[in-house]
This record gives C-alpha cells, structure tokens and sequence, in this order.
C-alpha cells in the first residue's frame, strides 16, 4: 500500500469496506474473506496467498486410496492361501520382488508347478530375489539381528527358484538393491509388504493394491519393480 501510495480509505472505497476493516487487517493481521482478499490483491498487484497466507486452502486428503483393497498389521495375518490364490488367478503377469520369502515355498510346496503352469498359460513371470553375497543383504541381517540367517534364506530361495530358469515364459533373477518392500503382482493386484528398520518382513504390515487407473499406488510399485529388474542378473538354470 506505502510503495502504490494507497491510503486506508482508497483502498477501502475500492473493494467496498469501511476503511476501520483495511487498518485492521493492516495492523491486526486480520483476513479479509475470501473475494474481498482476492480483489484487494488485484488491485495492489500482489498475491493473495502472499498477503493472507491463511486463505491458501490445503489439498484434502483421502481417507483411503481408491486403489487399497485391505491392510494388514503384519505378513504373518495372512494364510498362505491369499498369495497363492492371488498367482493363480494371474493371466497376464506375475512378478515376485523378495530377497528371500521361503515361507511361500514353504507353506506351499507346488509352487514351481503353479508358475509354470501359469507360464506354460502365457503368464510372463519375473521372480527377482536378493543376492546373498551382496552388501545390502548383509546390511539388512545386522539391520534384523538376523545376522548370516538372512544370506541363509536368500541361498535357500535361490535353489527353490533355480530349476525354475530358463522355463519358458519365466526368468529368475538375482538383485543387490535396497529393498524397501516386497511385492507380490498378479496382473493388476499386488500384494505389498512394508519393510522396516528392525523388524523381520513377517512383522511388517502388508497392503493388497488393485489398479483403477494410471499414475495409482499400484503403479508406483509396478515401476519400482522394473527399476529393480533392469539391475537384476539372470540366473542360469540348474
């Protein structure tokens, strides 16, 4: 108002108000409503949100994603058989991002069979599992206070996945990432399980992603696996 040489009575004769309310908002940092503030603004050339922070309306937040079928406390709440329906419902993809996940293996011993049977169905299936000798393997067994155990279950899961490559239709791959959670994708749900500092993935929470659209949940997980798989290496079969 100083640098445009408004005074509090022009200013209030030009958005309609008693010029007591332009000192208020002045020198009480008072807000004007809504289309008071905004044409004030417009007429000393400044913005709104500038002038009265207090009017910058927050984005709303929704209460739960459109895409989250069901969250779970921990892996260990859900029977096996959810993971196993879920793969064999699958058409199109399966992809499988662990560093060890054996309990699958397991608890259900026809596991090889079921993905085969999906490829040999045209699934394409992508199973990428941890490298045991890698550093962040080793780091996320201290992390547990697993100690060499995890290195352990990666080697285990590798011979399980092992007679698996070069099916056709399936590729086994090894990884040496940072693995932030584990994804189980079956076309277009996922099962999602959270890692956390500390805590074994069994006792992490799991959320179950169906897709309803571009740019989702579901599709930052989707990518964020095959950001992964391209630094994977193939395993050979066995």
């Amino acid at each position: 108002m100083a640098s445009g040489g408004w005074t509090y009575a022009a200013l209030a004769d030009k958005v309609e108000v008693d010029p007591k309310s332009v000192e208020r908002w002045v020198n009480l940092g008072r807000t004007p409503r809504r289309g008071t503030a905004v044409l004030a603004a417009e007429i000393l050339g400044e913005d709104v949100h500038a002038l009265w922070p207090a009017l910058r309306q927050a984005r709303p937040a929704r209460a739960v994603s459109p895409e989250l079928v069901a969250l779970y406390d921990q892996r260990a709440d859900i029977p096996v058989s959810t993971f196993v329906d879920l793969l064999t419902q699958a058409r199109e993809h399966i992809d499988v991002l662990v560093y060890a996940a054996v309990f699958l293996h397991e608890a259900y011993p026809r596991l090889n069979d079921l993905l085969r049977e999906r490829a040999d169905d045209g699934c394409a299936v992508r199973i990428a599992i941890g490298d045991p000798d890698s550093t962040n393997v080793r780091q996320r067994g201290k992390e547990e206070r697993f100690g060499h155990g995890i290195e352990s279950r990666c080697r285990l899961a590798l011979m399980h996945y092992r007679p698996l490559a070069g099916v056709p239709g399936i590729e086994v791959r090894t990884h040496a990432t940072t693995l932030y959670n584990s994804i189980y994708r079956a076309d277009d749900q996922a099962l999602v399980n959270a890692h956390v500092w500390g805590v074994n993935a069994y006792g992490a929470p799991v959320w179950h992603l169906r897709r309803s659209g571009k740019g989702g949940m579901f599709d930052t997980y989707a990518c964020g696996f095959d950001a992964v798989w391209e630094t994977a290496t193939p395993v050979r079969g066995g």
